[in-house]
């Protein structure tokens, strides 16, 4: 059977009449229903459309043994591919422990230690739960396995017609499917449920006579290590705050950014006036573990980056709103406009794929700008 990859058997985790099964996905064919048919206790659901056994081990064992040969059974929403440093964050939510203790409404202590447990990104975390608190207060009082397919996708439907951003939603649904599908290890009870189509905004980028600017309008050399770090080294505002002393390799003239997006690991570019910089600030602040921290040690706060960059831009008088991430989008974009190869962008960013960097190709004028204006 030469075209036993192309018919694949997708596995999906159900819950019906409140007891998992394994539900079992696959386009029309006469082997794979003649398969499917020989198990013992396998029913159908009207509801999903497909056919389910009971989830137990020997179910799944039988699953893989029947179709050997006859079609590829595709169990990835069974089998975590997602490796995780465990030693990478550290996440503790004790504080949301302490602060929501007698709450009314608190996301579940199993979805704070799944949290914990996958060491999720602090603003991830923090994302999905202020997100999954907003589904909680919307349904009060209804039991979390109460709410059915169909609730959901209404309560999506009034986020949409009160005018939020894809984004909110996006994240919505993020940390709604983080509860039913992470923490219940239910994969695809709600797998019906439509996502917004990607916005197609471009980057937001300023000139590389506007970072001067932004960096020379600074109140002290700490802020302008902070803005010109950013832009520099194409850092997250994440990546810059868990910077520690030892990640800025002067030797190499790389930065180590330990744990950024995705908990993975990359270098980037130290720039030489940059390293002159650190070296006036570290005799004068003295930091301790961490490259930027607060008035009492430990990180310093992601909102008074904002803060410095935004106070920064009005100072310099630019017109645009600038963010920190802006100082990304315009180191990536002022390397494209002079000829760097998208590669290297693609791996100084730490993007997975180059289809990723390539947005900034959308945005950078280097092949247009000698173009001439018919109206010219």
């Amino acid at each position: 059977m030469s075209n036993t990859n192309t018919k694949p058997v997708i596995l999906k985790h159900l819950l019906i009449d409140s007891k998992r099964c394994i539900g079992l996905k696959y386009y029309p064919d006469r082997l794979i229903e003649l398969v499917v048919k020989d198990f013992k206790d396998v029913k159908w659901s009207d509801e999903y459309g497909m056919h389910y056994l009971p989830n137990t081990k020997g179910n799944l064992q039988l699953i893989f043994e029947s179709f050997k040969g006859v079609a590829w059974v595709n169990a990835s929403h069974f089998f975590e591919k997602k490796v995780v440093k465990q030693e990478a964050n550290n996440l503790n939510l004790d504080y949301y422990r302490e602060k929501h203790a007698t709450s009314e409404v608190r996301v579940p202590e199993s979805f704070l230690r799944k949290l914990e447990m996958k060491q999720y990104s602090k603003n991830t975390a923090h994302t999905y739960i202020s997100m999954f608190e907003k589904f909680m207060e919307y349904h009060k009082g209804r039991a979390l396995l109460e709410i059915d397919e169909m609730m959901i996708r209404d309560y999506l439907h009034e986020i949409v017609r009160s005018g939020h951003s894809n984004s909110f939603l996006n994240q919505m649904i993020n940390s709604i499917k983080f509860y039913y599908e992470v923490v219940m290890q239910m994969p695809n009870r709600f797998y019906l449920i439509e996502r917004p189509r990607k916005e197609s905004s471009l980057p937001k980028v300023i000139s590389k006579e506007e970072v001067k600017l932004l960096i020379d309008a600074t109140n002290n050399i700490k802020h302008r290590c902070i803005v010109s770090l950013l832009y520099s080294a194409g850092l997250r505002r994440s990546e810059l705050l868990n910077l520690k002393l030892h990640d800025i390799d002067s030797k190499r003239m790389v930065i180590n950014v330990v744990s950024g997006k995705g908990n993975k690991d990359r270098i980037t570019l130290l720039s030489a006036k940059v390293l002159d910089d650190l070296r006036t600030y570290f005799i004068e602040w003295q930091p301790k573990e961490y490259l930027f921290e607060g008035p009492y040690g430990g990180q310093y706060s992601s909102s008074s980056v904002l803060e410095i960059v935004k106070r920064a831009g009005k100072k310099a008088g630019i017109k645009k709103k600038v963010t920190p991430h802006m100082l990304r989008h315009s180191f990536a974009t002022h390397l494209l406009e002079s000829n760097t190869d998208i590669r290297y962008i693609q791996t100084l960013l730490g993007h997975n794929s180059t289809k990723t960097t390539e947005i900034y190709t959308r945005v950078a004028i280097h092949n247009i700008q000698f173009i001439k204006s018919p109206l010219d």
